[in-house]
C-alpha cells in the first residue's frame, strides 16, 4: 500500500484517510523492525482517536519485537524525557499538536531521544511498512481484538485493541513516570528564588493540563508561593474551545482577558502537545516568541557563563546582541527541530530557541519543551524584581521586528527572485542558512519559501527603528505581490 502522511519530521495525515488503526500498527511494527528496537515508550495527547491509535500502535510494536511502556495520556515532551530517563530505545507520542480536528500523527524519536526525521529512519520506517501485506496486518489485529470497531467507533475514541490482550502478551505494561518528569522540571530553577505570583495557565483543553497539576502539587509541597488561574484547563479531545495554537492571534483573547481580569503576573499558553508555551506580559499583552528567546538565552549564561547558544536564522540581531553581551557564543542553526537539535549535540550548546516558540535545553536531551521556559521566566520575574513587560520593551524597542508574514503566491520562485534583484547588490550580509537572508546597515531580513505549499514567509527587524521596519516590509510585501 501507498503511505501518504510520512513527513520529513513526523507523520501527519487525515484520519480514516491517511491514519487508521491498520497504519499504526504498521508503522509500530516497522519501528522496531528497522530500529531493531527492543524497549519503546508511547504516550497520547488528548484527541479522541490518540488511545485507539496507540494501542494498534503498540500492538505492531510487539509483533516486531519490542516491549512497550504505556505512559497514557502525555504531551510529547513526557515523551523525550521518558526515552533518555528510562534508557530505552525509542518514543512515540501520538498526536497531531495544532493540527485540524480531523488529523492525527506521530512524534517518533530513537534512544536518547534523538529524533526520527526523513534522514535519520523516517521515510525507512515508512518503505518497510508500505510491504506489509493488508491481510497479514488485519490479521493481527483480530489477534489483539476484542472486537473490530466502526469508523464512526474509531473518530470517537473506540479501540479494536484490547489493552487486556496486549498485556497478555507479556510485552505490554502501563507506568505513571509524572514524578520523574516533575523533579526534572524543577531541577532548571532555584525554588528558593520565588516569590508571591499569580499566573493565568491556559491547557487549552489539550496535555498541558495534567502536567500543570502535577508541577502545581510539587510547588505548594516546596511551599513555592505561586497562584494559578486555569482556563480551559480540562482534557478534551472534542476542543470545545477550538484547536489550541496561540501562535494564532484569534486564539489568545482568552489568555489575555485572564490576565487583565486576575491582574496576574504572567499569562501562559500552550498548544495541544504542550511542546511550546506562549507568554502574556502582566497587561496582557502577547509576547512575542523572539524575545524570550533573548530572555532565556541570558538567564542560561547567567548560570553558564560562555555556553553556546543556538538560535535560527529569520530573527536574530537580538538574540546575538544579548549572548555576546552576556559572554556566550551565539550560533546560528536552520531552522526545524531536527536542524537545532543537531547543532546543539555537535556543539554541546545549553540552550535553543526558536522564534516559533520551541525551546531547547541540553539537560533534556537536547529536546524542546514548554513547561521549562514559563518556570525559568516566571524565576526571573523574582530574582530581578521587574515585571515581564520591562524585561522585553526595552529589546523589542532596541530591535522592533515585523513577526512572521505568510504570503500565498502564483510563483513563490519568481517572486522571490524579484527581491533579490531589488536587494541583494545594496545587502552587507548575504546568507543562505535557511531561505535568504539579506543584512543592511540598519536593518535585515529573511524570506523562507514553504516545502510544502506555495507560501513564502517574511521576517523584517531593524536596529531601534520601528518605522523603518515598518516601511520596508511594507515594500517588500507590495513587491511580492
Amino acid at each position: 500500500m501507498k503511505i501518504t502522511c510520512f513527513k520529513a519530521y513526523d507523520i501527519r495525515g487525515k484520519l480514516v484517510e491517511q491514519l487508521d488503526e491498520a497504519l499504526a500498527y504498521r508503522v509500530g511494527r516497522a519501528f522496531s523492525e528497522h530500529m531493531q528496537a527492543k524497549t519503546v515508550v508511547v504516550g497520547g495527547d488528548v484527541r479522541l482517536t490518540s488511545e485507539p491509535l496507540k494501542l494498534a500502535l503498540s500492538a505492531g510494536l510487539i509483533d516486531g519485537g519490542a516491549s512497550v511502556t504505556d505512559l497514557g495520556m502525555t504531551g510529547t515532551e513526557e515523551i523525550y524525557f521518558a526515552t533518555k530517563f528510562l534508557a530505552v530505545d525509542g518514543g512515540i507520542e501520538v498526536t497531531a499538536s495544532h493540527n485540524p480536528i480531523d488529523y492525527n500523527g506521530m512524534k517518533l524519536v530513537k534512544t536518547d531521544s534523538k529524533p526520527v526525521s526523513g534522514d535519520t529512519g523516517l521515510f525507512a520506517i515508512r518503505d518497510l511498512a508500505e510491504t506489509y501485506a493488508a491481510d497479514l496486518v488485519q490479521t493481527r489485529l483480530d489477534h489483539y481484538a476484542d472486537r473490530i470497531v466502526s469508523t464512526e467507533e474509531f473518530i470517537q475514541g473506540q479501540s479494536s485493541v484490547s489493552v487486556d490482550k496486549l498485556q497478555a502478551s507479556g510485552a505490554y505494561k502501563k507506568i505513571n513516570n509524572m514524578q520523574a518528569y516533575v523533579e526534572h522540571m524543577l531541577s532548571y530553577v532555584d525554588l528558593a528564588n520565588f516569590k508571591p505570583l499569580k499566573l493565568v495557565v491556559n491547557a487549552g483543553n489539550g496535555a498541558a493540563g495534567s502536567a500543570l497539576d502535577a508541577i502545581e502539587s510539587a510547588l505548594k509541597s516546596n511551599n513555592v508561593p505561586i497562584e494559578f488561574i486555569k482556563i480551559h484547563h480540562t482534557p478534551d479531545g472534542s476542543f470545545p474551545n477550538g484547536i489550541p495554537n496561540p501562535l494564532l492571534p484569534e486564539s489568545r483573547a482568552d489568555t489575555a482577558n485572564a490576565v487583565i481580569e486576575h491582574k496576574a503576573n504572567m499569562g501562559i499558553a500552550w498548544d495541544g502537545d504542550f511542546d511550546r508555551c506562549f507568554l502574556f506580559d502582566e497587561t496582557g499583552e502577547f509576547v512575542e516568541g523572539y524575545y524570550i528567546v533573548g530572555l532565556l538565552a541570558k538567564a542560561f549564561l547567567d548560570k553558564d557563563p560562555g555556553s553556546k547558544i543556538i538560535y535560527d536564522p529569520r530573527v536574530y540581531w537580538n538574540t546575538e546582541d544579548i549572548v555576546t553581551s552576556a559572554g556566550g557564543v551565539p550560533i546560528k542553526s536552520k531552522t526545524g527541530h531536527a536542524f537545532i537539535k543537531e547543532r546543539m549535540r555537535a556543539d554541546d550548546a545549553v540552550y535553543g530557541g526558536e522564534m516559533s516558540a520551541h525551546h531547547y535545553f541540553r539537560d533534556f536531551a537536547y529536546c524542546d519543551s514548554g513547561m521549562i521556559p514559563w518556570l525559568l521566566v516566571a524565576e526571573l520575574l523574582c530574582t530581578t524584581n521587574k515585571d515581564l513587560s520591562h524585561l522585553v520593551k526595552e529589546r523589542i524597542a532596541a530591535f522592533p521586528s515585523s513577526g512572521e508574514i505568510n504570503s500565498t503566491l502564483a510563483d513563490p520562485d519568481a517572486s522571490i527572485k524579484a527581491i533579490l534583484d531589488k536587494y541583494e547588490p545594496a545587502a552587507t550580509v548575504v546568507d543562505y542558512t535557511d531561505g535568504i537572508g539579506l543584512e543592511f546597515d540598519k536593518w535585515r531580513f529573511n524570506l523562507r519559501k514553504s516545502n510544502t505549499e506555495p507560501v513564502v514567509r517574511l521576517n523584517v527587524e531593524s536596529k531601534g527603528d520601528i518605522a523603518l521596519m515598518q516601511e520596508k516590509t511594507a515594500e517588500i510585501l507590495a513587491l511580492l505581490k
